[in-house]
């Protein structure tokens, strides 16, 4: 990130809300778990570092599924199986699955700006400003009262980023909705405080009740005396790699060149999505 972005989302940062170093956790986050469809609960410093990622993202699939297909078309083209060198050559260690279908994240991000000292209000002008405003859907209402105005087609979660002290409620009425196949929910600050130690404790409940469903790591930010942790939990349904082998060796017959078949005749880009990924 540049420094216009960092000059641009200084507006945002609240020392007393303690993301200076959460916000660009999450993008990497973003990074690492490609999420299609995002939600914050509690506006402010994150959100810009969230949109940019998904933004960087975006166009780095887009230039990965090209360069897949294109690695794809010259094996098959020559009838020559799928090998280690496929698999390392540019873009390495892809998986075709997760280009079958296009990359277009959504971010909704949820704040009523009932809390005085957030910076929630200013932020939509901050995303003006950074060309992010394209990224993000912002909903003007509690988390209670969101429910409405979320996209259709919003679910399953697949990374949930919840800053508010609806925690709990967000436990009852949105956990289900994370996707059960690795999706993310990011809690803050659940850590040193009575409140927040009470939801673990229910969490670790639901975690016992769900045998196998929930992964729950709790980090600590232990030079900080409050707003110093993140939880998060990962939903799974336990099922084993889609091109697992032995040994972390991986099988190139099956769904793995079934996949990379129909992903290299689905990668054709218009001249303007090229242009885009320039």
């Amino acid at each position: 990130m540049t420094t216009d972005f960092d000059t641009a989302v200084a507006a945002l940062r609240v020392p007393g809300m303690g993301t200076e170093t959460i916000a660009p956790f999450l993008a990497n986050l973003v990074d690492i778990t490609r999420p299609r469809r995002v939600l914050e609960v509690g506006m402010g410093y994150t959100t810009p570092f969230l949109a940019a990622a998904l933004d960087r993202t975006s166009r780095r699939v887009r230039q990965e599924s090209v360069a897949l297909a294109a690695k794809t078309r010259s094996y098959l083209s020559s009838e020559t199986p799928l090998d280690d060198a496929w698999l390392r050559a540019e873009p390495p260690l892809a998986a075709p699955a997760s280009y079958l279908e296009p990359y277009r994240p959504v971010f909704v991000a949820v704040d009523d700006g009932s809390i005085a000292e957030s910076s929630a209000r200013q932020v939509a002008q901050v995303l003006d400003d950074l060309g992010l405003t394209h990224q993000v859907t912002i909903v003007d209402a509690p988390l209670r009262a969101c429910d409405a105005a979320l996209p259709p087609d919003f679910e399953p979660i697949d990374l949930a980023w919840v800053d508010a002290w609806d925690c709990l409620y967000f436990l009852d009425h949105f956990l289900d909705r994370i996707n059960p196949e690795g999706g993310v929910a990011v809690l803050h600050y659940l850590m040193t405080y009575p409140e927040g130690e009470a939801i673990l404790r229910y969490l670790a409940g639901l975690q016992r009740s769900r045998p196998g469903e929930l992964e729950i790591l709790n980090l600590l930010e232990p030079h900080k005396l409050r707003q110093n942790s993140v939880t998060m939990i990962r939903r799974t349904s336990g099922r084993p790699p889609r091109y697992a082998g032995p040994g972390g060796r991986i099988r190139y017959d099956g769904d793995l060149i079934d996949d990379a078949r129909t992903q290299a005749g689905q990668a054709h880009p218009t001249d303007k999505e090229q242009e885009r990924t320039k």
